[in-house]
């Protein structure tokens, strides 16, 4: 029986294809429970479906990939998951001059076509296993963000299954054009993150400004080669003046090289200061230099070690990009059998942390009072194109950060997860103790990234700082993306706990 043969496309508890649906998520922290599971293999089916939840009350929301870092889908108040996971297709779209990407496509997925189709990329995320519906939609960025900017920065249009004040589905598309009568709602879907407004069921990518109708020329063009690095210090070599002396030098150069004309543009990093107890300092990149590769890493990592202690086991490898991109730094993305639960705490910084943080970080990741093995602060390279795009120009607000910064914390066991989250969120809250236990936008941050959400951020108790959660993520555009939300969903039928609320 296919997915689709069950009565009214419905998937419930006795159905025994529904556990494997609900437990399709990464973060095994949180739990699903649906009346049903209803697959969608095309946008009317998503309109069925839409159409059976609101005339039934029943609470609905959308999955794709299953990478949403909190539990919006995983939620006791959902009764009806709507899966759009078999909606893979991609093709050109010669009417409007764009690739178009249906929602269930998987990054890897898209990748793989628009690189064997046409020759061209979009810069999407780092795991090949994320949804196309919600990642776009939060604006999404990965390893050629520096060089190409964020993927919505290429979202020409998009289509929506929306829902009316009488409570009947719509099926609408969204464009780039100012001119376009429904351009607020594509404007919204740029950066506001999944779950808000609607269904996302396909979207169209071209990039701004491009001229004719060649499917190979109206993206930009892939890589010709990926070149990564590894490398990593030994805990034992870093003591307090060493550890900051690293972070220090690694703030520096996020600074000197986060403009969009930094030759180091095409070189993506990530620092993972994992808790001592591990045993090491991991550092990770990825450039497409291509000959100049390897001059642009060892300048780099030159950078980190000056003054403190020289990176070791330096591992460098060369392959096509889409070689790469399908199986990206396997290290970093491998996950235990069963997966993990975990929560991530994002932050993206304007500059580079003062000493008092460098020292609130040495001291959560070698404190001997916790045991956190899963505990980490990452540091991603950020900016460079991203910063090209005015903040305005989409809902993506963040236009002027040089890093986004995670302290993370992962566990197997269900009884670890009191500790971890104890930590995790003592290590953020201390990090910006100056603006309230939260990165408030302003001189020193700006805010934090919808894709990586964190439910921590609306709670009084963890926020102190007196600026509400949303002003962290969306800064000034909130009041119109409010707007939007009144004029395409009025009955408050798409919502999470950080969605958008009408004003």
């Amino acid at each position: 029986m296919a997915l689709a043969d069950s009565p009214n496309g419905r998937i419930g508890p006795d159905d025994p294809r529904y556990r494997a649906l609900i437990d399709r998520r990464f973060n095994k922290r949180f739990a699903a429970r649906p009346d049903y599971v209803r697959v969608a293999q095309s946008t009317g089916d998503v309109v069925a479906a839409v159409a059976d939840a609101v005339r039934e009350n029943r609470r609905l929301v959308v999955t794709s990939g299953g990478h949403c870092l909190e539990g919006f889908v995983s939620d006791p108040e959902v009764k009806v998951i709507v899966d759009v996971s078999p909606m893979k297709r991609i093709a050109f779209d010669a009417d409007r001059g764009a690739v178009v990407v249906e929602a269930g496509a998987t990054v890897g997925e898209t990748f793989r076509a628009l690189a064997e189709s046409w020759g061209v990329v979009v810069p999407l995320g780092e795991q090949p296993a994320i949804g196309m519906g919600g990642h776009v939609a939060g604006g999404a960025f990965g390893f050629l963000c520096r060089q190409l900017g964020l993927a919505a920065d290429y979202l020409s249009a998009v289509e929506v299954v929306t829902v009316d004040r009488d409570g009947s589905p719509r099926v609408v598309v969204a464009t780039r054009d100012p001119s376009d009568p429904n351009h607020d709602l594509w404007w919204a879907l740029t950066g506001a993150g999944g779950g808000n407004f609607g269904i996302v069921t396909r979207q169209w990518f071209r990039s701004p400004g491009a001229s004719g109708a060649d499917p190979t020329k109206i993206l930009p063009r892939a890589p010709e080669s990926i070149s990564t690095f590894r490398a990593e210090w030994s805990w034992d070599a870093f003591d307090r003046p060493t550890f900051r002396r690293l972070l220090h030098n690694h703030g520096i150069w996020s600074e000197q090289t986060a403009d969009a004309d930094s030759p180091h543009a095409s070189l993506w990093t990530l620092l993972a200061l994992h808790r001592q107890q591990l045993g090491k300092i991991v550092v990770r990149g990825v450039s497409t230099a291509g000959d100049a590769a390897a001059r642009q890493t060892d300048d780099f990592l030159a950078a980190l070690g000056k003054g403190a202690v020289a990176a070791t086991n330096i591992e460098r490898a060369r392959m096509s990009w889409l070689e790469f991109a399908l199986d990206p730094l396997p290290d970093l993305f491998a996950m235990p059998p069963g997966g993990v639960s975990v929560k991530v705490k994002d932050a993206l910084l304007k500059r580079r942390f003062a000493d008092r943080q460098i020292d609130v970080a040495y001291d959560y990741l070698t404190t001997t009072d916790h045991d956190v093995p899963g505990g980490m602060l990452g540091l991603a390279s950020y900016g460079g194109a991203i910063n090209r795009v005015a903040p305005g120009a989409t809902a993506s607000a963040q236009r002027d950060a040089i890093v986004d910064m995670a302290c993370n914390a992962g566990w197997l066991d269900p009884n670890d997860e009191a500790k971890n989250l104890a930590w995790v969120r003592a290590f953020y809250r201390d990090l910006f103790a100056n603006t309230g236990g939260v990165p408030v936008p302003g001189a020193a941050y700006a805010g934090a990234f919808i894709n990586h959400p964190d439910t921590d951020l609306s709670d009084p108790a963890l926020n102190t700082s007196g600026v509400p959660w949303h002003a962290i993520y969306f800064q000034d555009g909130y009041a119109r993306l409010q707007r939007v939300k009144a004029r395409w969903d009025p009955r408050d039928v798409f919502r999470h706990a950080l969605s958008i609320r009408a004003g």
